[in-house]
């Protein structure tokens, strides 16, 4: 059940050959991804149920090589190492021109960029975002992992990393892989902890983004910095 079955004008490789990538739908796209669907559904079938599944485009590009290895249809490790090389590419592309912003100020451009990097982990992540004094940025590292539930964050380390990139200023962030991005009381207080210990090397925290599948929270926007 593949492309090869389908009417010679109804083929997406042939379609994109003869009329160019943008007439081609996100299904069909991702149907010359796939190549081959299963027995009873089709890929094109197939591709529609991925987007279905995982919210279009943009959510199918959060998804871990756990999330894909669930879908019936993708149990093949070659067809699966393909999708994910894909997906990791445009994760990094998206994530090279968000950083290529002049500046890191605007809340919204920073959860556009975090959710890339962090909404896909099925374990939580602590990770900051070091900024110069223009707010540019200058590097993001994941400093700490930890189960679903906890994380240990040493600021002390947090503090070293800042001075070794030279930064003027941060942004926390981590995820929470249940999808729940209310900040915990645990989360306010290793902000203000986070806060206190970046203050004596005069290093400002502008933010800690709580990250989760499609969805992040802005500690600043929401008053709890």
């Amino acid at each position: 059940m593949g492309l090869k079955d389908l009417p010679a004008d109804a083929r997406p490789r042939e379609k994109l050959i003869a009329r160019g990538a943008a007439a081609l739908s996100d299904s069909e796209l991702l149907a010359l991804l796939l190549r081959t669907g299963m027995a009873g559904t089709h890929v094109l079938q197939l591709a529609q149920q991925l987007l279905d599944r995982f919210g279009g485009i943009a959510g199918l590009l959060q998804a871990s090589a756990e999330d894909l290895r669930q879908v019936k249809g993708l149990g093949g490790t070659a067809k699966r190492a393909q999708l994910l090389a894909v997906l990791e590419l445009a994760r990094r592309a998206l994530a090279q021109q968000l950083a290529a912003r002049p500046a890191f100020d605007a809340p919204q451009a920073v959860k556009d960029y975090l959710q890339l990097h962090l909404a896909h982990h099925p374990h939580e992540v602590f990770a900051v975002l070091f900024l110069d004094s223009q707010h540019r940025l200058l590097a993001l590292e994941e400093l700490f992992r930890g189960t679903l539930g906890q994380t240990s964050v040493y600021p002390r380390e947090v503090v070293q990393r800042a001075l070794h990139h030279h930064a003027a200023a941060v942004v926390l962030a981590h995820n929470h892989p249940s999808g729940e991005v209310q900040p915990s009381r645990a989360d306010e207080a290793l902000t203000q902890s986070l806060k206190a210990a970046l203050a004596l090397v005069d290093v400002r925290v502008l933010d800690h983004v709580v990250v989760g599948p499609g969805r992040s929270l802005s500690m600043a926007e929401a008053g709890l910095l």
